[in-house]
């Protein structure tokens, strides 16, 4: 018998920035960027023997990220892991104007409190803020 719920508790944010597609997708789909808008979360990534993964250097400790990207379609769902959980996080940039919108999903991990779940979707705005930031102004 699956105890699994047929849905678990999701967030969406989204960003507007004033750059191209294929900009922001670019920018996005490469790791070695992260550290530079993930401030919250990523404090260092550096490539992995294994393709496709890198290490991380996370607030909670090491941590593994690969991204599953494809840019004719502005996917960047990437998969995360680490000791305490285990995320596959779909994200897109799609057209908006000359602009774009990134929008990511998160699923709260059953290890999660709602709490805890809502203290970290809440640090997203930071890395968004900056991920803008860094996109439109170079700072």
């Amino acid at each position: 018998m699956n105890t699994s719920p047929a849905t678990v508790r999701s967030v969406t944010k989204t960003v507007s920035i004033d750059r191209a597609v294929a900009e922001v997708f670019a920018f996005l789909a490469d790791p070695a960027n992260w550290p530079a808008w993930a401030v919250v979360n990523v404090k260092a990534i550096e490539p992995t023997d294994e393709p496709d993964w890198w290490l991380m250097t996370t607030p909670h400790g090491p941590a593994r990220l690969r991204i599953r990207g494809n840019a004719e379609l502005g996917l960047l769902d990437h998969d995360y892991l680490d000791e305490q959980a285990s995320w596959q996080v779909p994200a897109r940039v799609v057209a908006n104007g000359t602009g774009s919108e990134f929008m990511i999903t998160f699923f709260q991990p059953p290890a999660f409190t709602d709490t805890y779940f809502d203290e970290q979707i809440a640090l997203v705005d930071t890395e968004l803020t900056t991920l803008k930031s860094i996109l439109e102004t170079g700072a």
